[in-house]
């Protein structure tokens, strides 16, 4: 082989190579796009677990929440029916109380009886239950339930004359309203 021959050689295998590089070159470029398209993929479907993820934990936070003001109610008015039904009790006490007789209040009978009464009382409003005050003030329907109205010149109109039956708050909620009559 003489020297151009070898020239020529040379040069095609230089051509040769160049042409392999190149399609290695192409390959590369291929590869990069593949894998920034595979990361593309992966960051949007990280992004979205992200979000999934702190919506679902606003959404636990505001369950706890949720149950904490739930249970603070159940233990607030857990003993509202309790009390409901104690408070017929406390009616029949005074009612008892009205019907007797000057010489009964002087029994110690009439005093025991008296002494239960007020530790009953104290006991519920130690836990949170209070009297409505009615006699003489403005009718309010949140607070009264008036069975009856009475024309009078005596009094403003919508003043309570007269209580039949005491209302009673547990913690600031209306358990029973007062029942009274009005004047109009």
């Amino acid at each position: 082989m003489n020297k151009e021959e070898k020239d020529l050689e040379e040069e095609l295998k230089l051509e040769e190579e160049d042409l392999a590089e190149g399609e290695m070159e192409e390959e590369d470029e291929t590869e990069e796009i593949e894998q920034t398209e595979e990361v593309d993929n992966k960051s949007d479907e990280f992004n979205k677990l992200n979000d999934s993820f702190l919506r679902l934990q606003a959404d636990f936070t505001n369950y706890k929440r949720r149950v904490e003001k739930d249970k603070e109610s159940i233990y607030q008015f857990a003993n509202e029916k309790l009390v409901l039904e104690l408070l017929d009790v406390i009616d029949n006490f005074e009612r008892a109380f009205a019907s007797a007789s000057e010489d009964e209040e002087k029994e110690g009978f009439y005093e025991g009886v008296v002494m239960v009464y007020k530790q009953l009382l104290e006991i519920l409003q130690k836990n949170g239950l209070e009297e409505i005050d009615s006699k003489d003030e403005k009718f309010d329907p949140n607070l009264h339930h008036a069975v009856m109205q009475e024309e009078s010149d005596d009094v403003d109109e919508e003043i309570i004359i007269d209580v039949f039956q005491k209302g009673y708050k547990l913690k600031n909620k209306v358990i029973r309203p007062s029942m009274v009559k009005v004047a109009k």
